[in-house]
C-alpha cells in the first residue's frame, strides 16, 4: 500500500505507454484515475480525449503482452457470432466478438490488461475466451455498428403502432426470471404481431423454425403452411426467449421438449388461448403454437358442412339416452370440433358432461373437463373409471387408443350412458375393424357403438373469384362421378383476389356419417372385414368420402382438386 501523499507506481499498459513516451507519466495517473471515475476503459479515455493515438496505443499493447493485432477492417460481419454475449456486457467491457471456433469465443479488446472482461464473459457464455488487440478508435466504431445492427434489425420488424396486449400464461408454475433479453420492446411488439396476424388470417398453427443461416414463421391456414416471415436468424434465441416466457416455460430449459400455453385477451370479450409447443433442433428451438378459438366449438352443427341426411344422424345418436359415438380421421381433420359442437349440443343444466382429453383444448362452461397426465398415472382409463362414480349422463374420452380405455368406454356405453370418443383411423368402417384389433369382442362393439362419423377438411372456393371449370368427360368419369350426372355437372377452381387466400377461404367437413344398422351389426358379430362393411353401408345410403367430397365438388363449394387432395385412397 503507497504511504500518504505519494503517487502509486505505474504497471500493465499506463507503464509501457509512458517508457514508449506515448504519454507522460502525470497523464498516465490522472487518466487512470479519471477512467475509473467513470467507469469506462483506460484506453478508451486516452483515445476520447486525444492524449494519445489510437495505432501507437495498439503497436505498444501488442509489443508488451505479445497479443496479435488484428485489423478490424478486414473482418467478416457475416461470421461475427451473433446472441452469445449481451449487449449490455459488450457495452460495459467494450468488447467485441469476432469468431466462435469450437469451444473457443475470440474477442476483440483496445486493453489486453482487462482480465476481468474475459473472466466474466467466459462465465456468462461457458465458452472459454481469446482476446485478440484491436486499435480503440476503430473497436469503438465497430461495436456502436455491430449493436445498431441488431436494434435496426428489430425496429424494422417491430409495429411501433401496436398495442399492448393483455397476456396470460398457462397452468405452468410462474418463475421469475430475470433474462432481459425477452423483455425488449421490438421482441414483443413483433411477436405480438404475429400472433395477432395468425387471428387475423384465421391460421390453426404458426412455426417458428430456425435453420443454420435461416429463420423462418409459418401460418397454417386453410389446411396449408405457407411462409409469412424471415426475420434475421440472430434474433432465433430471443424470438423462443419470448415466447417461452409467455408460456411459463422455463427458458434457461433448451434440451428437451416442454409444453406450455399462452392466452391472448384481444378485447374485452374475447380471449384466444395457445397451446405452445418446443423442441430442441440442430440449430435452436423449433416453436409451434395451436391455435384454440373457443368461438370454433361454437359455429354450431350447420356450419360444419354436413349433408342433411348425415346432420339428422348425427342429431339422432346425439338424442340417444345410451350408446357411442365415434369421430375420426387424421390430425387436423377437425375432430375436435366436431366432438366440442356435439358437446354443446347436449350441455344443458339437466345433463352430466365429463370428458378426459389429452390436453384439453377449448375451456367449455358447464362440462367438467381433465386434463390427462400420465407422469402422475392419470390417463384416459383413469380418468374413465372415475367418471363412472361421478353419476355421469355425458362422458367424452379424448381417444381411445388401447384395449382397456376401449372396454370401458364401452361397457359405459352399455350401462347407460352416451360416450363420445375419437380414433385415428382412415374410414368409418376401418374403425370398427381397428375396435377389434384392439381385442375388443365384436359383440361388444356391434351393441355399443351408435354412429361413426368419418371426416377431413377441404379449403373452400372463394365465392367471389371461382371459375368455371371445362373438365373432360372422361376426367370426370374416371373421378368418380357416374354417367348420368356429367350433363349437369358445373366444377369450379380456384382464381385469388383481395379477399381469399389464393382463391380458398375457409374449409369445409367432408364427412362419411355411417349408423351401425341391424346389417352392419351382424357383419361385424360375424368377423367381416372394413370392405364388406363399406359395401353394406353405401348399399344402405351412407355415402362414403369420395362420395361425399365429390358432391361438395359438384355444388361449387371446393374444387375437385381439394377433394382428390384430402380423399385420395377413398
Amino acid at each position: 500500500m503507497a504511504a500518504a501523499g505519494t503517487v502509486p507506481a505505474l504497471s500493465g499498459l499506463a507503464k509501457r505507454l509512458v517508457q514508449d513516451g506515448i504519454i507522460d507519466e502525470e497523464v498516465a495517473h490522472t487518466s487512470l484515475e479519471e477512467s475509473a471515475q467513470q467507469k469506462i476503459p483506460f484506453v478508451t479515455l486516452l483515445v476520447q480525449k486525444k492524449l494519445a493515438d489510437s495505432n501507437r496505443i495498439a503497436m505498444s499493447a501488442s509489443d508488451e503482452f505479445g497479443v496479435p493485432l488484428f485489423d478490424l477492417a478486414a473482418m467478416d460481419n457475416e461470421a461475427q457470432p451473433q446472441e452469445i454475449i449481451k449487449d449490455a456486457l459488450i457495452r460495459q467491457h467494450h468488447i467485441l466478438p469476432l469468431f466462435h471456433r469450437g469451444n473457443r469465443l475470440y474477442i476483440a479488446v483496445s486493453d489486453p490488461t482487462n482480465l476481468q472482461a474475459l473472466d466474466e464473459i467466459k462465465f456468462h457464455t461457458g465458452i472459454n475466451t481469446e482476446s485478440i488487440l484491436a486499435e480503440e478508435d476503430k473497436l469503438a466504431a465497430a461495436i456502436e455498428h455491430y449493436l445498431d445492427q441488431q436494434d435496426d434489425t428489430l425496429d424494422d420488424l417491430g409495429d411501433t403502432d401496436l398495442d399492448d396486449l393483455d397476456i396470460e400464461g398457462g397452468d405452468e408454475k410462474e418463475d421469475e426470471q430475470d433474462d432481459k433479453g425477452v423483455d425488449e420492446a421490438p421482441i414483443v411488439r413483433f411477436v405480438n404481431k404475429i400472433l395477432l396476424d395468425a387471428i387475423k388470417m384465421g391460421a390453426s398453427d404458426i412455426h417458428f423454425e430456425p435453420y443454420e443461416k435461416t429463420y423462418r414463421i409459418r401460418f397454417r391456414a386453410d389446411g396449408i403452411l405457407q411462409e409469412v416471415a424471415r426475420p434475421p436468424i440472430n434474433l432465433s434465441a430471443r424470438l423462443a426467449a419470448r415466447l417461452k416466457v409467455m408460456s411459463r416455460m422455463d427458458i434457461s430449459e433448451r434440451r428437451i421438449p416442454q409444453d406450455g400455453r399462452i392466452k391472448l385477451k384481444i378485447s374485452k370479450t374475447r380471449a384466444i388461448d395457445f397451446r405452445v409447443n418446443t423442441l430442441p433442433t440442430l440449430f435452436g428451438e423449433k416453436i409451434v403454437l395451436r391455435i384454440l378459438d373457443p368461438d370454433s366449438a361454437k359455429l354450431g352443427i350447420d356450419k360444419l358442412g354436413y349433408e342433411e341426411e348425415q346432420k339428422k344422424l348425427f342429431m339422432d345418436a346425439l338424442g340417444q339416452p345410451q350408446g357411442m359415438i365415434l369421430v375420426t380421421g387424421p390430425t387436423g381433420s377437425g375432430k375436435t370440433v366436431s366432438l366440442y359442437t356435439g358437446l354443446n349440443i347436449l350441455n344443458t343444466p339437466q345433463t352430466n358432461i365429463s370428458t378426459a382429453e389429452d390436453p384439453v383444448e377449448i375451456n367449455l362452461e358447464g362440462i367438467n373437463q381433465v386434463h390427462v397426465n400420465h407422469k402422475v398415472g392419470l390417463d384416459f382409463s383413469t380418468a374413465l373409471r372415475s367418471f363412472l362414480r361421478q353419476d355421469p349422463d355425458v362422458v367424452m374420452v379424448g381417444e381411445i387408443r388401447d384395449k382397456e380405455t376401449g372396454e370401458i368406454a364401452i361397457k359405459a356405453a352399455q350401462t347407460g350412458h352416451l360416450v363420445l370418443s375419437t380414433l385415428h383411423t382412415n374410414s368409418a368402417p376401418e374403425t370398427l375393424t381397428r375396435l377389434r384389433n384392439m381385442g375388443i369382442p365384436s359383440f361388444n362393439i356391434a351393441t355399443s357403438v351408435t354412429l361413426i362419423i368419418a371426416q377431413r377438411l377441404a379449403r373452400r372456393l372463394c365465392p367471389h373469384c371461382k371459375k368455371v371449370l371445362d373438365i373432360p368427360k372422361e376426367a370426370l368419369l374416371e373421378a368418380g362421378y357416374k354417367e348420368e350426372q356429367i350433363p349437369e355437372l358445373s366444377l369450379y377452381g380456384p382464381v385469388g383476389c383481395s379477399k381469399c387466400n389464393e382463391g380458398y377461404k375457409g374449409r369445409v367437413g367432408i364427412y362419411e356419417v355411417m349408423k351401425i344398422t341391424e346389417t352392419i351389426g351382424r357383419i361385424i358379430m360375424e368377423e367381416g372385414n372394413s370392405i364388406q362393411i363399406g359395401e353394406q353401408a353405401l348399399a344402405e345410403g351412407f355415402p362414403n368420402l369420395r362420395i361425399s367430397g365429390l358432391k361438395k365438388a359438384a355444388d361449387g363449394v371446393t374444387s375437385l382438386e381439394e377433394v382428390n387432395r384430402v380423399t385420395s385412397g377413398h
